[in-house]
């Protein structure tokens, strides 16, 4: 009789959490980071601010979390492992550019809540940090394919080769295009990959 009680405690307490994790990134990217306040993250979750405290280690373990869901979702690792089997250089660019689009669409609310917080703030600063170490380690990833496949200008290396990719596919590319410029997600898609094949195949300045 003991372990369906502990299994409904658990799942209790994951619905739990996930409610404060919900909140939080609701209420970070409608309000900010600092004008959001433990309280207004309980009731949005409809808990007490003890236990946002309790379950998620208040705001700064919070968006710890947020950077975490973010630079570690399902789709990251499971390119990353789609990779040693593709052999083509524009399918791996393709790719590339269909990665980053959906993680744009799905937690570009935690990449641009990450990036305007971060320079003001020493715990937004560090998980920020972190998801971008694991960010740019897949962007050299897939640097390091292109490279395998002679997908590079002879004379590129693959640091240059992970530069480049990273202006087109670092933080910078979809925000502005999409959101700056009003572009379609599959107009920016396509411009993208296109912009960073012509880079990779020519000469490097």
């Amino acid at each position: 009789m003991s372990a369906p009680l502990r299994s409904r405690r658990s799942d209790y307490a994951e619905l739990t959490r996930q409610a404060i994790v919900d909140a939080a990134r609701l209420l970070f990217s409608r309000k900010g980071y600092f004008q959001t306040t433990v309280e207004d993250i309980a009731k949005q979750a409809r808990v007490a601010p003890t236990t946002v405290y309790a379950v998620t280690g208040g705001k700064q373990g919070l968006i710890s979390t947020l950077a975490d869901i973010w630079s570690q979702a399902p789709i990251v690792a499971e390119s990353l492992a789609e990779l040693p089997g593709l052999t083509d250089p524009d399918e791996i660019l393709r790719r590339a550019g269909a990665v980053v689009r959906s993680m744009r669409e799905d937690y570009g609310d935690i990449m641009r809540m990450l990036l305007t917080t971060a320079p003001h703030n020493e715990a937004v600063a560090e998980g920020f940090a972190r998801g971008t170490e694991r960010y740019r380690g897949a962007v050299a990833s897939v640097a390091a394919r292109l490279a395998d496949v002679g997908g590079l200008h002879p004379g590129m290396t693959v640091q240059q080769a992970t530069d480049t990719l990273w202006f087109y596919f670092g933080y910078g590319g979809y925000f502005t295009l999409v959101d700056d410029n009003g572009w379609s997600y599959d107009r920016a898609e396509r411009w993208l990959v296109a912009q960073a094949r012509s880079a990779l195949r020519s000469p490097t300045p």
